[in-house]
């Protein structure tokens, strides 16, 4: 089973409610440094209702093998302008004092760069919670295991549909905190309609390790489909969606505009809080 961490309560919660977690993933950067925050903000609290429980801030990558076009775009645009890798520290701040839970997904290139113990330090100083790696393996987390221990950072590790059942043992238990099952192959980016991989995908892990907490990421595009993730996922993890409207915005020479934000995130957290 993946160990209890930091993001644990927010799992607890959402379970005591009786519903999934909602994650929702910004870069940090976009459309600015100074805009990414806002829109976190927004993100967490977007009014008339509750937003997102978890932020999952990106670091923007110049070579995002994972991510799909929309995010890709987002992530070209943030390093044209100047963003930094210590920019996370203040949109993480940003987050905690909204209320929700910060956590990052970064290419390890970009943490083993900043200094693996430098990385894990500031993050947890700054109110991080965990740090999503979606290309390091437990195999090769020699550095990063007694980096994250050190600093009480939870360590969330990916598996997929192509994942063997002892490749999903030994991550979930290699974790902290909760897991990330990407139940589509290839590239995220959002969908109009949702497969059952991510059902079965859960199924396997749960069979394997019933103690784990398991995100889903599936392209996920609205209320209705979160809604269905939500039913059997411990949580469920909205990207693309969430960037689209930002880079809408910012095509329309209004950048600032948050308004198609917002309606997004209160149209997720209503999903996800009506799936059971």
């Amino acid at each position: 089973m993946t160990a209890p961490g930091n993001c644990t309560p927010v799992f607890d919660r959402a379970a005591a409610e009786g519903r999934s977690v909602f994650i929702g993933y910004l870069p940090v950067g976009y459309p600015s440094v100074p805009g990414s925050l806002d829109a976190m903000r927004a993100l967490v609290s977007p009014g008339d209702g509750p937003g997102a429980d978890i932020v999952e801030i990106g670091i923007p990558y110049s070579d995002p093998m994972m991510d799909g076009v929309t995010i890709q775009r987002a992530a070209t645009r943030a390093l044209e302008r100047g963003v930094r890798v210590r920019d996370v520290l203040a949109a993480t701040e940003a987050v905690a004092a909204a209320g929700a839970t910060p956590c990052v997904m970064s290419y390890w290139n970009l943490i083993e760069q900043y200094g693996c113990d430098a990385f894990a330090r500031d993050f947890a100083n700054a109110g991080g919670a965990g740090v999503i790696t979606p290309d390091l393996t437990p195999d090769e987390a020699d550095e990063w295991t007694p980096a994250t221990d050190e600093h009480g950072v939870d360590r969330i590790y990916l598996v997929a549909p192509s994942s063997t059942d002892d490749r999903i043992a030994l991550t979930a238990g290699a974790g902290r905190g909760w897991l990330y099952a990407t139940a589509v192959m290839g590239v995220t980016g959002a969908r109009e309609t949702t497969s059952d991989a991510g059902r079965v995908l859960t199924e396997r892990i749960r069979r394997i390790s019933p103690e784990t907490r398991i995100g889903i990421g599936i392209g996920v595009s609205d209320g209705a489909q979160a809604a269905e993730i939500g039913a059997y996922a411990d949580a469920v993890i909205v990207g693309s969606a969430l960037v689209r409207t930002l880079i809408e915005a910012d095509d329309a020479g209004h950048p600032e505009d948050l308004a198609a934000l917002r309606a997004l995130s209160l149209d997720l957290a209503r999903g996800v809080r009506a799936a059971r």
